[in-house]
């Protein structure tokens, strides 16, 4: 795949190169050990369009094609030292203001989405259950019609935003015999009757991003708040999923690339046995080995947001996230053997990254569920019920959502 950029792209690479870079992490290593949300940095993004890159104009937002998309966030990623800052932003966009704008009606659209574009509202998508996790489609969250309303009740863990969140994108079935046929898809918003909200243990990584529990008493909303069509949720999961393995991973092409560029200068500042540390093969054969990593996850993501709105279901979305979530483990624990005992020192950032990155290998699905869906594609399995290929678990066996 070329990589050839009109000014338009270039220009937006640069321009959230620079806001990542002058305006944002400046506390982000204190934040990061107390796992504090940055409101102010959410309303900085907020303020220069972040927050509505691809939802069109009469929503509240710029229009930004998915390759565009990339682009931007491959150049915020690159300025920004808060991972888990772009991981709530990827949750807010792709998991809240995506199935929203793709399947809510135009009051809906209308109501939220300039918001949430806005950063008025934060988002968070609630999916994962205590007993639901990578079969998302037998969750137990009951939704029951009463006259012009439904009843929602349940509890859903791990989801990213929830203690900062306004407005949640929850799936519930309206009859546990139907399966997955049964799953829809509701906007429940934090102040309704019946919604309680926690935080919960502390994460390995990505910690500024916070996550929580979301329980539902018996919360009635209206009908009209129903996110598409009744027994429409798995198709609603199935398409935001797309987009969010697609799309959540592109500000690391931009960490991945400016970690590389500052361990080949250290290399060539660190002088051990009387010569530059990368003149020994066991240092430059793992920075190509790394360069390379990066090269493919490039092109893998690109490709994957190139084909995000074709009308045949790729292997690209889930293939981008698992390679580009497994290659920035690699690249990281190559990098902390090159740096050492700095690397491993939590006075770097090389163990924060790594970290972090270890998350991206479950939130939005497991590296092991990606596998199972490929394979599912690939024709190598096939389902043992009729539930659509794809359907999987945003998360594992947990979600860092």
């Amino acid at each position: 795949m070329r990589f050839e950029w009109d000014d338009d792209q270039d220009a937006l690479y640069r321009d959230f190169r620079r806001l990542g870079e002058e305006a944002l992490s400046k506390d982000v290593a204190e934040r990061d050990r107390d796992g504090v949300f940055s409101h102010e940095d959410w309303k900085i993004c907020a303020e220069h369009g972040l927050l509505g890159l691809i939802l069109p104009p009469e929503y509240g937002g710029s229009g930004r094609d998915p390759v565009a998309y990339v682009r931007a966030m491959e150049g915020f990623g690159h300025g920004c030292r808060d991972n888990g800052l772009t991981m709530a932003m990827g949750a807010h966009i792709l998991a809240a203001e995506v199935p929203i704008w793709k399947y809510g009606d135009e009051d809906q659209r209308r109501r939220y989405l300039p918001e949430l574009a806005a950063g008025r509202l934060i988002g968070a998508n609630a999916m994962t259950e205590p007993g639901s996790g990578s079969d998302a489609l037998s969750l137990t969250t009951t939704a029951e019609r009463d006259g012009g309303f439904y009843r929602l009740t349940g509890r859903k863990l791990y989801v990213t935003n929830a203690p900062v969140a306004d407005v949640f994108v929850v799936y519930a079935t309206v009859g546990r015999n139907l399966g997955f046929t049964g799953v829809t898809a509701f906007l429940v918003e934090r102040g309704d009757p019946g919604v309680s909200v926690r935080g919960q243990a502390e994460k390995m990584g990505l910690r500024t991003a916070r996550w929580g529990e979301v329980e539902l008493d018996g919360c009635r909303i209206p009908a009209s708040r129903r996110l598409g069509a009744e027994r429409q949720g798995g198709a609603v999961f199935a398409r935001t999923m797309a987009w969010e393995r697609s799309l959540l991973p592109a500000p690391w092409l931009g960490v991945l690339e400016r970690e590389l560029d500052e361990c080949v200068r250290h290399c060539r500042r660190r002088r051990q046995f009387g010569k530059h540390i990368g003149h020994f093969q066991s240092v430059s054969n793992r920075i190509v080995d790394m360069r390379l990593r990066w090269e493919l996850s490039r092109m893998l993501l690109y490709r994957a947001a190139a084909e995000l709105d074709g009308p045949k279901p790729t292997i690209f979305p889930e293939a981008g996230k698992l390679y580009v979530s497994e290659a920035a483990v690699e690249i990281f624990t190559s990098l902390t053997q090159i740096y050492g005992a700095l690397g491993y020192s939590s006075g770097g950032r090389t163990e924060r990254h790594l970290r972090d990155a270890v998350g991206m290998t479950i939130s939005s699905g497991t590296s092991d569920m990606q596998r199972v869906v490929i394979a599912g594609k690939l024709g190598i399995t096939w389902p043992d019920t009729d539930a659509p290929t794809g359907a999987q678990s945003s998360d594992g066996s947990g979600d860092a959502r």
